[in-house]
């Protein structure tokens, strides 16, 4: 009896160890399958060029960071940003963009709460003066930038949702309210340079989604109306110091308002073709050079990196926008556009104020270069709206969708 019982529990483990090893190697293998399948089907070449443009901006950070910070802590969070971005990208890229699309009230809900709070409990860098970050844990967070997500995505929903009505009245209205709402909120905050940013956006949304031309015209003459209402009324001192400063410098602005730009230039200018090396800018590792790591990194890879530096910036940031705009360009249908215009020209608007900036050919307002600029919530909020664009890429086609049984 005691053999027989033996025998009978060996072979049954046997059977269920058989079971279980076989529908643990067939999971295996339908995992391995999905991963196979969302590498064929997604876009390689866009996230090569992110990652890539991401890492290099890592060693520009290291550089200016290391020895005036006195750490790590820098290069440490642009590694961390692109960790935790190319991750919720992948994740954004599993789902159709347009289920994504019909959650954009609570998405631009969870967003906006963030931004608002900024108004009561917001906190001020050193060097700023907009209170427009919120201080979490002893790090800081700056929702204006997860708004252009939200907005990329809300804004997109409404166009699609106007179809062809969009030159209709009654549909124009609302969509400059939507467009608005974002503008206002962070000119209210204090960060005209980003409420600039969202306005472009607004602007190149609605002309790929079929505006008549004859609305830019009739906005374009407003905004020459009223420029010269906003120069002097809304504008504060040190903002018009600076765009007066820049057409009509003194010498007295070399150690003033253009002091900044000045030695972003003299930097640029040390650098040479082949720059002075990693670690080695003089300019840059003295510290003479404000916001070398931030909104004048352009100058800090300038100097340290010389031209061929600021050129392969350039390039890098220009294949990334060619090839978001190209997969604009092929999208199926309204929304799909929507959402790759409003990404390529985020991205391309930050990039040209940014080099503008350092350059001295237009006045300082506080842009970050995309990929490069150290700041974590900056590359986390660009890697979700690239995560947009890959879902546009993975979902071109119905019929070759992959996880389709789970998404």
């Amino acid at each position: 009896m005691k053999e027989l019982l033996e025998k009978y529990f060996i072979i049954h483990y046997n059977y269920l160890y058989i079971i279980v090893y076989t529908k643990g190697v067939i999971a295996i293998k339908k995992i391995f399958h999905h991963i196979a399948d969302y590498l064929r089907e997604s876009d390689k070449a866009l996230y090569i060029l992110c990652i890539g443009t991401t890492l290099f901006g890592s060693l520009a950070v290291l550089s200016t960071t290391y020895y005036t910070f006195g750490g790590l802590k820098q290069f440490l969070m642009h590694i961390l940003g692109l960790a935790l971005g190319l991750f919720a990208a992948v994740i954004i890229s599993l789902f159709n963009y347009r289920t994504i699309s019909k959650w954009w009230m609570p998405i631009a809900a969870v967003i906006l709460i963030p931004v608002i709070l900024t108004f009561f409990i917001g906190y001020a860098p050193p060097g700023t003066d907009d209170k427009a970050w919120l201080l979490i844990g002893g790090f800081s967070l700056q929702p204006a930038e997860f708004l252009k997500f939200a907005f990329i995505i809300s804004f997109s929903h409404h166009l699609n949702r106007v179809g062809d009505n969009i030159n209709k009245f009654r549909n124009l209205i609302p969509l400059c309210v939507h467009g608005a709402i974002p503008v206002l909120l962070i000119h209210f905050q204090g960060d005209d340079g980003t409420a600039l940013v969202f306005a472009v956006m607004f602007v190149a949304m609605m002309f790929v989604s079929g505006l008549k031309a004859k609305f830019f015209y009739i906005a374009g003459a407003f905004a020459a109306v009223a420029a010269p209402v906003l120069y002097f009324f809304v504008l504060n001192d040190d903002q018009r110091s600076r765009i007066f400063a820049l057409f009509f410098p003194t010498e007295e602005d070399g150690l003033g308002v253009l002091w900044q730009q000045y030695n972003g230039r003299a930097a640029i200018a040390n650098g040479g073709l082949f720059g002075q090396g990693m670690f080695s800018g003089p300019l840059v590792q003295s510290g003479s050079l404000p916001e070398a790591y931030n909104d004048f990194i352009f100058c800090s890879i300038g100097e340290e990196f010389g031209l061929i530096g600021c050129l392969a910036v350039i390039i890098l940031i220009g294949a990334i926008c060619i090839r978001i705009i190209n997969i604009g360009r092929k999208s199926p249908d309204r929304i799909s556009l929507a959402i790759c215009t409003g990404t390529f020209t985020m991205l391309a608007t930050q990039t040209l104020i940014n080099v503008g900036m350092n350059l001295s050919l237009i006045p300082v307002i506080g842009i970050t270069l995309p990929f490069f600029s150290a700041g974590g919530t900056s590359l986390l909020s660009i890697f979700l709206t690239v995560g947009l664009v890959m879902s546009v890429y993975t979902h071109r086609s119905s019929g070759a969708i992959y996880l389709r049984d789970e998404f």
